[in-house]
């Protein structure tokens, strides 16, 4: 099992990374983790090299993430909400599914063998809503190739509790971990 992780957090002991850890003990086989706050994917400049051309014209670290898109069996965005939107930096990273939105819508291509599995968790302590961030995350999973949605893991009181520490959180993870880890 192969599993792509794209973390919008920019704390590397925050709480959505703390959730990270524990979802990651739980899966079998290869995890690529993409931390959005690392600087190493630039945004879609929309030059739209992806119009006509395979790929992306800009050539950093995404490269290796659309190979691994390509044969992976599950896809997680796990996020703080901010304003009861992913991050900025996570926005940014993701703006680069670009490129697999237009293979699709003008080359006509047809990406991804298999339907991967997805999963989101969200993490925040305001008084805002998680729904807005949900259905962005569920959107760019759909663009990433998953047809399989996990139930959304959530947790909205970190200004007050470590969400680390919430027994119910961390069983809804080593559940999740569980089925990601589950052939098909």
């Amino acid at each position: 099992m192969q599993t792509l992780i794209f973390n919008g957090s920019p704390r590397k002991n925050g709480d959505t990374t703390s959730l990270l850890t524990l979802l990651t003990e739980g899966l079998s086989g290869e995890v690529l983790r993409v931390d959005a706050y690392d600087g190493l994917i630039k945004p879609c400049i929309d030059c739209r090299y992806c119009w006509e051309q395979p790929g992306c014209a800009i050539q950093d670290r995404m490269q290796e993430v659309y190979r691994f898109l390509e044969t992976c069996d599950n896809v997680v965005i796990a996020s703080p909400v901010y304003f009861s939107e992913l991050t900025g930096p996570l926005l940014s990273v993701l703006s680069r599914l670009q490129a697999l939105y237009c293979a699709r819508a003008f080359r006509g291509e047809t990406l991804f063998g298999q339907d991967k599995r997805g999963l989101c968790i969200l993490v925040g302590g305001g008084d805002g809503s998680l729904s807005k961030a949900e259905g962005t995350a569920k959107t760019l999973l759909r663009q990433m190739g998953t047809r399989d949605l996990l139930p959304l893991i959530a947790f909205h009181d970190t200004n007050r509790r470590t969400a680390a520490k919430d027994l119910v959180l961390q069983q809804q993870l080593f559940a999740a971990a569980e089925a990601l880890s589950t052939p098909r």
